[in-house]
């Protein structure tokens, strides 16, 4: 398999803002807001029971985002502030008159920039997108909107997707929340940012390469892969095979995870392969209370040594695997019985032919193809010379990684998994050349810790595990099995209650800002 374009000499030039150009910390920083301070169930509360208007609430956030998003470039596509307050007049309208639309009723949210919004453009990072706003929502936007949220703009991603660094040509980069200098994952980096920033309550967001779960770990947040099928995707023109990517959510807590994934979840007949549960049917968020002593986990490292990390990584990782026997849980290593370049290569052969299938007609045009970057054109390439064949061999060697796990399931009850294999690195960067001395032969080969499992389809969450002597986070992966999504974030909120990493580091930006 061809190696991806070699790691570009210049700096990433950002088109209108350049992330970390107010610096690792914002100045005369305003006291946090109690408002924003809330998690997302607490602020429902405090909007249900009148302690806070719906007006108040827009006030605070759109005065925090005016202060802070500068500093990272997160939040794109910002509405304007008059409609936005309009709108929060409405829903205090409302409530005046007995009439919730729901959890997030009230609340301001941003919409991954990959899901379609009405009244928002989705651009998808690229220039070849439409600048015009979308007259529709998505299957996951429209239930967000049934749920009361009022959308304010769009979270900043990597172009396409393609990347684990929100960076493109149409907004620029997003800096990280603990240092703007710094890279905030991808792609679904612009919504990790702002939650980290507190610039959100509640992140939705999406992952095939990690893109809900490395953020996560950048930002000192959660993001939930679900299982394959647990969150409808559409509408789309194709429905059977773009099977790799998972739209899911993140949050602060895992309660808040776990709601989200509600509002999220549930069969839609335009998504045949959704799961039959009807939306709503499952009572995630109050049903996250559970004793977790005597489960088994089996950690999974870095597949004995075939994965480089970066040094301190796996430091903190193991360091986290005592928070979990302090839980009562019993810590064993493992390993898979199948060899992880061959994991590597499936992972290449279904993702070139599924970039290509999505973007081989924006290739074919040469004049649209110049403007795709390096690493798209070279997956569109890598797709057009496989044969069925190739793909047929894939799809059996992602069958047989199923039943390696499936295997290892019947000893463990959960799986542990680093969620990346560097800490956040320089913004301006594309993606590391190299991680422990190892080059990367591809643009994407540093965050192969992530494709397990997304080939497996198992649901996934990144819960945070601390930090390393420069302040950058780090997540580690809790893996459960087919559609235990529910006892994935169970183990997560035990995990929570023990650490408390969240609510224990604080961004620099936000660090001297807090109230008491």
């Amino acid at each position: 398999m061809a190696s991806a374009p070699a790691q570009p000499a210049q700096p990433i030039q950002a088109a209108d803002s350049r992330a970390g150009a107010a610096g690792p910390s914002a100045p005369h920083a305003p006291p946090l807001n109690e408002i924003v301070a809330l998690d997302a169930l607490a602020l429902s509360d405090a909007i249900h029971t009148r302690r806070v208007s719906c007006r108040e609430v827009m006030q605070a956030y759109l005065t925090h985002i005016a202060h802070y998003n500068p500093a990272v470039n997160a939040i794109v596509s910002l509405h304007d502030a008059d409609a936005l307050l309009a709108q929060a007049d409405e829903r205090d309208q409302q409530l005046a008159n007995g009439q919730s639309l729901g959890w997030m009723h009230g609340m301001p949210h941003a919409v991954k920039d990959f899901a379609a919004c009405a009244g928002f453009p989705t651009r998808k990072g690229s220039p070849l997108t439409s600048a015009a706003p979308d007259t529709q929502d998505s299957i996951g936007v429209a239930r967000i909107r049934a749920a009361g949220a009022i959308f304010i703009g769009k979270t900043n991603v990597s172009e396409f997707g393609l990347g684990s660094h929100s960076y493109n040509p149409v907004f620029g980069v997003t800096g990280n929340a603990y240092d703007a200098t710094r890279s905030a994952g991808g792609s679904s980096g612009g919504a990790g940012s702002a939650l980290a920033l507190r610039m959100l309550p509640v992140a939705d967001g999406s992952d095939m390469m990690g893109s809900l779960r490395n953020p996560a770990a950048f930002g000192n947040v959660y993001g939930f892969r679900p299982s394959q099928g647990r969150v409808p995707y559409g509408p789309a023109p194709e429905l059977f095979v773009q099977q790799l990517s998972t739209e899911g959510p993140m949050g602060r807590s895992v309660a808040d995870v776990a709601q989200l994934l509600a509002t999220q979840a549930g069969y839609d007949a335009r998504s045949p392969l959704s799961l039959a549960q009807a939306h709503g049917a499952v009572p995630f968020a109050s049903a996250l209370q559970r004793d977790v002593k005597g489960l088994k986990l089996g950690w999974l490292g870095d597949y004995g040594g075939h994965l480089p990390m970066e040094d301190g990584v796996m430091a903190l990782c193991e360091a986290s695997l005592r928070d979990f026997t302090a839980m009562g849980c019993e810590v064993q290593s493992c390993a898979p019985d199948f060899a992880p370049e061959r994991l590597w290569q499936t992972w290449l052969t279904l993702r070139h032919w599924l970039v290509s299938g999505s973007l081989g007609e924006l290739y074919a045009d040469p004049a649209r193809r110049d403007k795709l970057k390096p690493e798209a054109q070279w997956e569109v390439e890598g797709g057009h010379a496989l044969r069925a064949a190739d793909v047929y061999r894939a799809s059996v060697d992602r069958s047989e990684w199923y039943r390696s796990l499936a295997r290892l399931f019947e000893r463990y009850d959960f799986l542990l998994l680093p969620s990346a294999q560097v800490f956040p690195f320089d913004a301006q960067m594309h993606w590391p050349s190299s991680v422990a001395g190892k080059p990367m032969d591809t643009y994407h080969r540093w965050m192969e810790v992530v494709i397990g499992p997304t080939l497996a389809g198992l649901p996934a969450i990144s819960v945070p595990v601390g930090f390393d002597a420069r302040g950058l986070p780090m997540g580690l992966q809790i893996i459960g099995p087919a559609q235990a999504d529910l006892a994935v974030l169970q183990l997560a909120h035990a995990h929570e209650q023990q650490t408390q990493w969240v609510r224990r580091r604080l961004p620099p930006m936000l660090a001297g800002t807090a109230r008491g």
